[in-house]
């Protein structure tokens, strides 16, 4: 999911108080706070032209609520599996700021390093000359531009999905080019910032992005099934599939190598995971509390901006909520908690159109309801 569709997903919540309260399928409940009639109704009624499952996940002061709806598949038509793995998307950008804050604590980076310090080979000889900080690719204001795809088009990207196209590669593609803005000067979220997060990890540490990954946030976290495919094209384990809606038809996207998005978006997940990762992150049970303010800390100066290190901004009335959205074809994906706790909220959609600028009325209704009494 996109900017615009991020901004939605704050519209949508701030007019929750207007949705009906009608009755859906069964789900799991605690607490009487939450509109669990309103929560079960966003998820029934699929599939549909716009998703074919959807699981959820809310928790907070209010009491806590699980569901889900939807198929496994669109073949067999049996219910959608609540524990599913899904691709997250572009949440893995939270794991890895995490894991970036951790080795900034442990003394082994620099927020306010230059990159290329880290780096020198990869910028030398290009148009880089002036620092870009640490703390400039952690929340999108680096001017680094985007790097080699597989095309915009969904027919020129699916043509491609079983193909390997290395994170080095797409960098250095990047860097090849100009930047687009002078450092600190502008906001633009782009993968590369966290491509490119990921080789510094890598290059610290001397370990794969993965395993650091996994030993700094997704075991302190409890995540006990949320992996890194990298090269391998299938999700392991229990889950739904995805399908793009090209033409009327459905096309199956289930299968689909992500080794390019990396640390900016190649992870597999759960709602329950991606709970407790959002639920040990706030708590400051992974990043220390000095370094898990830049979580919370929007660069100043710069007009529009709302992103921070590995979240974004959304203020709705009164309240603010912290979360990150991730959208790879077949799977939507959102993360978002107020800073205190006492409204949480994760799910992943199996949207026909996971990759559109406009928010899916799924992912919506489930934000409306999800919203109520925040």
């Amino acid at each position: 999911m996109k900017r615009r569709a991020f901004l939605a997903l704050s519209t949508a919540a701030a007019t929750a108080a207007a949705a009906p309260t009608l009755a859906g399928p069964a789900a799991a409940t605690t607490g009487t706070g939450l509109d669990t009639a309103a929560l079960r109704q966003a998820v029934s009624g699929l599939p549909d032209g716009d998703a074919t499952a959807a699981l959820v996940r809310v928790g907070g002061r209010a009491g806590a609520w699980h569901g889900g709806g939807g198929v496994h598949d669109l073949a067999s038509g049996r219910a959608a599996d609540p524990h599913a793995r899904f691709r997250a998307g572009s949440t893995t950008k939270v794991v890895t700021a995490a894991a970036v804050l951790r080795l900034a604590a442990a003394r082994r980076v620099d927020p306010d390093a230059p990159v290329q310090h880290y780096l020198p080979r990869l910028f030398r000889g290009t148009e880089f000359h002036r620092p870009v900080s640490v703390r400039q690719l952690l929340n999108h204001t680096s001017g680094i531009p985007a790097g080699i795809g597989w095309g915009d088009a969904f027919a020129d990207q699916y043509a491609h999905r079983f193909d390997v196209l290395p994170p080095l590669k797409v960098v250095t593609s990047a860097l090849a080019k100009r930047p687009e803005f002078l450092p600190g000067t502008r906001q633009h979220y782009l993968n590369i910032n966290y491509t490119i997060l990921g080789l510094l990890i890598e290059r610290v540490t001397g370990q794969s992005y993965a395993d650091v990954a996994t030993r700094l946030v997704l075991r302190p976290a409890g995540m006990r099934h949320t992996y890194f495919p990298g090269a391998d094209p299938t999700i392991r384990g229990a889950h739904n599939r995805g399908y793009q809606l090209v033409d009327g038809e459905f096309v199956d996207v289930t299968e689909w190598v992500q080794a390019d998005r990396w640390a900016a978006g190649d992870m597999i997940s759960t709602t329950a995971d991606l709970e407790r990762l959002i639920v040990s992150l706030f708590r400051g049970r992974i990043v220390p509390a000095p370094q898990l303010k830049e979580m919370f800390t929007v660069p100043a100066g710069i007009d529009g901006a709302t992103r921070t290190a590995g979240l974004q901004r959304m203020d709705l009335g009164d309240l603010t909520f912290w979360g990150k959205t991730g959208a790879r074809y077949g799977y939507n994906t959102a993360i978002a908690a107020a800073r205190d706790l006492s409204r949480t909220l994760v799910y992943s959609v199996n949207a026909t159109d996971a990759k559109d600028e406009e928010m899916n009325p799924v992912a919506q209704r489930i934000v409306m309801a999800a919203a109520r009494g925040a």
